[in-house]
């Protein structure tokens, strides 16, 4: 056979062997080098295959249907920079614990260092930023070969998903000719096919939810009841969990309910329900006398450590006696230096044993209580203070009150993100809420907001801000190349608008040319350009009206809402005020 005969074979069966491991799918960027891998990936029937114009806009649009599906999509281009152009994404997907596979195409040996074209140093490209890297060398594709790289296909899915996911890299060599003027011989005639039932060549029992031996969700509960026990004021805080269909979430509401402690969720957790749920913590928190009058014996953290300001300065308090973590995967995310214990088990698991075993120590109602009526407290001056206006604060508390629970908001970073965080009301059937927290930046929004929708089988809202539309402009090539539906929602304040919270403000003589940055974009144009439907709503009526239409439709509808940056401050800062002189009564105390 020739050698280009043995690149496909080989090539063909990497990616079965990936389908038959569960990858959700794969994107694919024009190039040469590249040319044997995106015809296999895009002729298998069993591997979905968005085409991008852009490297950068595919690895986060693969980004998005992993988050989607919590299974690892693929990301394939060819050699060169076209490579370097994935390294955002890579690092948001290992901060943020998102599998991955990125498969580059590279020149053989003896073009590298010699002044071959579009060639640069390939090999472990992307650092510490993956969890596995190989250099996948050229090979005939005799049996055994093809056996080894379907072994090689399963331990990059299982390295991926197994303990923290994150990131495996293979290098793939190709030699020209790059495109196969024959037909494939069949895989009985070479030898090396996939095994005849049609699961992986290398198996992968179900993950544990404990850890190892005597870790599992029963121990997780035995754990933590001397915990529960020797507390009288316990707080639970939820913060971003994107996996596991939000069964974490639920068992974090109902072990709330169960032992009678405060829940402080982040919306990205999936949490913020039930009737121990406290929706607008990050407001209260920010009150000096009931900050000081809440410290809790125990805070039990699962997920991610929340971004809230006031919620980190809260928990760096000393007088908060315990406090613990339960992770699987161990990450460490205590910049503070406030953790006392980390208990290895997987949260979903291990609090819903906790609850299912019964017999859980119950704090007092007062306690619970103390904190849900300045609660409703806090809602009744947001209300007050907000107004009736659609403002960017407005914006956020509809999305959260009025999004069906088969939707999805993919919410962009800066001040998106944190309007959601303070004013999404507590609901048993809100949406899914996810984000790009990993490494927190604006990156590729709106393509991984478009691979959410290609991985999600109910309606997508993405929540973002002009000039992170502009930075991520090219992903809007998705709506008509990709046929997907999406409804964003682009909050127009001519610029940055979180850094006028910020005390560089105050350097007006470059403020804002250099740091606010104003795009100049009108949102109508940008429609126009990529063929999407404009909406612009300037009042609750009208958006609501925009929202449905948008849930509604099979296409992509832009919402336009327009703000201005200096009155958006100064309704945050009155919001604020509102809430500080709510709470500032006898009943801050618990």
């Amino acid at each position: 056979m020739s050698e280009t005969v043995d690149q496909y074979l080989l090539l063909r069966a990497l990616v079965d062997e990936l389908a038959r491991c569960g990858l959700a799918g794969a994107c694919t960027s024009p190039g040469s080098r590249s040319t044997p891998l995106v015809l296999t990936l895009a002729r298998h029937d069993r591997v979905p295959t968005w085409s991008h114009v852009d490297e950068r806009c595919a690895a986060f649009f693969a980004l998005g249907v992993a988050k989607a599906t919590g299974r690892p999509a693929a990301i394939a281009c060819t050699s060169g920079t076209a490579a370097a152009n994935y390294l955002p994404a890579i690092i948001e997907a290992r901060e943020a614990r998102v599998p991955l596979i990125v498969l580059t195409t590279d020149r053989p040996p003896e073009l590298r260092d010699i002044g071959a074209g579009q060639t640069i140093d390939q090999v472990k490209l992307f650092g510490d930023a993956v969890k596995w890297f190989v250099e996948v060398g050229t090979h005939p594709a005799t049996p055994d070969r093809l056996r080894w790289i379907r072994q090689l296909a399963c331990r990059a899915m299982w390295t991926a998903v197994d303990g923290r996911p994150g990131v495996v890299h293979l290098n793939l060599a190709l030699r020209e000719p790059l495109v196969l003027t024959q037909d494939l011989p069949d895989e009985e005639t070479v030898g090396g096919g996939g095994r005849a039932d049609g699961r992986p060549w290398v198996s992968r029992s179900p993950a544990s939810t404990g850890g190892a031996a005597g870790t599992g969700p029963g121990s997780a509960s035995e754990a933590l009841r001397p915990i529960l026990g020797a507390a009288s004021r316990g707080v639970i805080v939820a913060g971003r969990d994107e996996r596991g269909g939000g069964t974490a979430g639920l068992a974090a509401a109902a072990f709330a309910e169960a032992v009678g402690w405060p829940l402080l969720a982040d919306p990205l957790s999936g949490a913020r329900r039930g009737s121990a749920a406290v929706a607008h913590w990050d407001l209260m928190l920010r009150h000096e006398g009931f900050a000081g009058a809440t410290v809790p014996d125990v805070v039990l953290r699962v997920g991610d450590l929340p971004t809230s300001k006031s919620l980190r300065a809260w928990l760096a308090n000393p007088a908060i006696g315990v406090q613990v973590v339960l992770d699987a995967e161990d990450a460490w995310q205590d910049p503070t230096g406030r953790i006392d214990l980390r208990l290895p088990f997987s949260a979903g698991p291990a609090l819903a044993a906790a609850v299912a075993g019964g017999g859980l120590p119950v704090g007092p109602q007062a306690w619970l209580d103390a904190w849900r009526a300045a609660d409703q407290r806090t809602a009744g001056a947001i209300a007050r203070a907000g107004g009736d206006d659609l403002t960017e604060v407005r914006v956020a508390a509809e999305l959260g009150a009025r999004l069906p629970a088969a939707a999805t908001l993919f919410v962009a970073a800066s001040m998106p993100i944190r309007d959601v965080e303070s004013f999404f009301p507590v609901r048993e059937d809100g949406p899914r809420v996810l984000a790009n927290r990993g490494a927190n930046g604006i990156d590729g929004t709106t393509s991984t907001a478009f691979g959410v929708a290609a991985g999600s089988a109910g309606p997508v809202v993405l929540l973002v801000g002009d000039v992170t539309l502009a930075h991520d402009l090219g992903g809007l090539l998705a709506a008509h190349r990709l046929r997907l539906p999406l409804t964003i929602v682009v909050v127009d304040n001519g610029g940055g608008g979180i850094f006028d919270f910020l005390p560089v403000a105050s350097q007006r003589d470059a403020f804002e040319e250099h740091v606010a940055t104003p795009t100049g974009l009108d949102p109508a144009h940008v429609a126009q350009l990529f063929g999407l439907e404009h909406r612009l709503a300037d009042s609750v009526t009208e958006f609501r009206a925009a929202l449905d239409h948008g849930l509604a439709s099979d296409g992509v509808t832009l919402i336009e809402v327009r703000s201005d940056r200096s009155q958006n401050v100064r309704l945050h800062r009155r919001i604020s005020d509102a809430v500080v002189a709510e709470l500032s009564g006898p009943a801050t105390s618990a």
